[in-house]
């Protein structure tokens, strides 16, 4: 059948299984909306207040989902706003296919009126990112970049598509279910990793076979190990791999901010979160293992503390599907490039059972124990949502509020965890939350746990929240300041609060009236506990604002550059 490169995009997305899209219309992008308006019984748009918004939405929902999401701006400034949504993603390996409209090819290179050269403006933030220039490789394009965006380590991918190929027409030929296999893309991208599969997997166990017998020599060797793991292990859904590791090693197990849920959080191995906000007892622990066994993380900055001290008395085997990952900021005794799942699922049948009945009980005993009050302080705000429902889906934006989710809310499961790890977007938790909540449906509440400076950034997007009746409870960490920010003054620019104090507006009761959303303001643990069971069980969005101590820190930390069992702050 003969169609417009508009119509051959919005087949080819609903052809890939696309549900919702989330965006933002503008002038070089209306043949799409066109096209999206003359389906919208086969495939749903989300309209959102910015574009950058609407990069986070797309983006929580892949993360929520594991699937595959799709964002659409128009050009010049529509595309430019999802830069910081396109690089939140990139930093955090989540598959989001972003697709922007162009000005006609004729007027590229003329400073013409929304005119911006998207395609090389992302290309350091982007997987792979596509200008089409043919409309007769749309749909061929279209194909591969899902395929790219959620293939090996995931990331977002962007197609720029000029308004005169959106308008050409050409013969689109549907993909059948004999056509639907990656092995071409696999073939045309040969230094891409993947997952393996069939004769590729076998091929792939001889090559690994003799690190895989070196890795469990070191495993069946070490005498305190520790296992370290990432987001990786979330995505390559290797969480029953990872446990059955760590039982049959005897080891305890400490995670990264993006791993969080990966390991449930009542499981007596698990340590907690390592690094500038880690516990005590992770941090510690990873100073005085002698093998550290890396699983799908990446071995970031907030991770390592002082890099040069870092687990100075441990061999590291270092488990990851990119090989860029790789001896970049830890240099490895042992490295096994490959998918997560399919690494521990050829180690797993070479360890013995192993017993560090001592080293368990030395890395337990390191355990905070926190004494239980009613104070009404973040740990027990947080304690109190996952007592009321601890299968929740929990957003963040980015400061302390995020520390404060990371350390003490109980993740049980994957993808609970809704958070701007690597680049740390202040404005990401609203957008990311609708996003989370568009793809369950609307049936599962989300939590978006945020803080006063963070919100500001994003409140706008409570139209977006409101007008699709989306169950989001807003929970605000109202201290009047930029509070990461004021605690770094506090501990090392002696209490110069230069430009941190948020003194001024909005009342963030009268906001939510204003966009007909119940809002209430509490104080105390009791208030708490009864607007947010009525949340949850009303399941309509809603705000609940915290009022809390300007001064309330995140505890632990360890001061930037040092080792990570130092704590400036216990």
């Amino acid at each position: 059948m003969k169609l417009c490169g508009a119509a051959i995009l919005i087949e080819c997305l609903i052809e890939q299984g696309v549900k919702t899209i989330f965006g933002f219309p503008g002038g070089a992008v209306l043949p799409i909306y066109d096209e999206l308006y003359k389906r919208q019984d086969r495939i749903d748009h989300m309209l959102m207040a910015h574009e950058q918004h609407a990069g986070h939405a797309a983006d929580g929902y892949a993360r929520a989902t594991g699937r595959t999401a799709v964002c659409l701006a128009t050009s010049g400034p529509g595309a430019t706003n999802l830069v910081t949504a396109i690089a939140t993603a990139y930093m955090d390996s989540s598959p989001v296919v972003f697709v922007t409209g162009n000005v006609p090819q004729s007027l590229m290179g003329t400073d013409s009126f929304q005119e911006a050269d998207i395609s090389g403006i992302t290309m350091p933030i982007t997987k792979h990112n596509y200008l089409v220039t043919d409309v007769n490789k749309l749909a061929e394009i279209v194909r591969e970049a899902f395929f790219l965006a959620s293939c090996g380590r995931p990331g977002p991918v962007l197609i720029d598509i000029p308004k005169d190929v959106q308008i050409a027409e050409t013969e689109y030929e549907p993909l059948t279910g004999e056509e639907n296999t990656n092995k071409k893309w696999i073939a045309r991208h040969p230094m891409l990793p993947v997952k393996p599969e069939g004769e590729m997997l076998e091929k792939y166990k001889a090559k690994v076979e003799p690190r895989i017998l070196k890795a469990a020599e070191l495993i069946n060797q070490a005498q305190r190990p520790l296992i370290y793991y990432g987001g990786g292990v979330i995505m390559a859904d290797a969480q029953r791999e990872l446990l059955t590791l760590a039982d049959l090693v005897d080891a305890p197990v400490a995670t990264t901010l993006m791993g969080l849920g990966g390991v449930p959080f009542g499981n007596p191995r698990m340590l907690g979160m390592l690094g500038m906000h880690g516990t005590h007892a992770a941090n510690i622990a990873m100073q005085r293992c002698d093998l550290l066994i890396a699983v799908g993380a990446r071995f970031s900055d907030r991770a390592l503390g002082n890099a040069s001290t870092f687990a100075p008395n441990a061999k590291v085997l270092h488990i990851d599907i990119d090989r860029a990952e790789i001896n970049k900021n830890v240099t490895t005794s042992l490295h096994i490039t490959g998918d997560a799942k399919t690494v521990l699922g050829l180690l797993l049948p070479k360890i013995h059972q192993n017993s560090h009945e001592q080293w368990m009980h030395q890395v337990n005993s390191m355990a905070e124990d926190y004494l239980s009050n009613e104070l009404f302080e973040p740990r027990k705000i947080l304690q109190a949502m996952a007592s009321e429902s601890p299968d929740i889906t929990v957003a963040t934006d980015v400061g302390q509020h995020q520390m404060w989710t990371a350390q003490h809310f109980p993740f049980s499961h994957p993808r609970q965890l809704i958070t701007s790890g690597g680049l740390g977007t202040m404005g990401f938790g609203l957008g990311a939350a609708i996003g989370a909540a568009a793809g369950s449906d609307g049936q599962k509440p989300v939590v978006l746990v945020t803080g006063d400076g963070s919100f500001r950034m994003n409140l706008t997007e409570l139209s977006t929240m409101a007008y699709y009746n989306l169950p989001v409870i807003v929970v605000i960490f109202n201290n009047g300041t930029l509070g990461m920010v004021r605690q770094w003054q506090t501990l090392f620019f002696g209490k110069r609060y230069s430009q941190t104090t948020l003194d001024r507006g909005p009342d963030f009761m009268k906001l939510a009236e204003a966009y007909s959303i119940s809002g209430v303001r509490v104080d105390n643990m009791e208030d708490f506990r009864k607007a947010f069971g009525k949340a949850c069980e009303e399941k309509k969005p809603c705000m609940i604002e915290c009022m809390l101590d300007i001064d309330e820190m995140v505890a632990p930390m360890v001061a930037p550059g040092s080792p990570i069992d130092t704590f400036c702050l216990n």
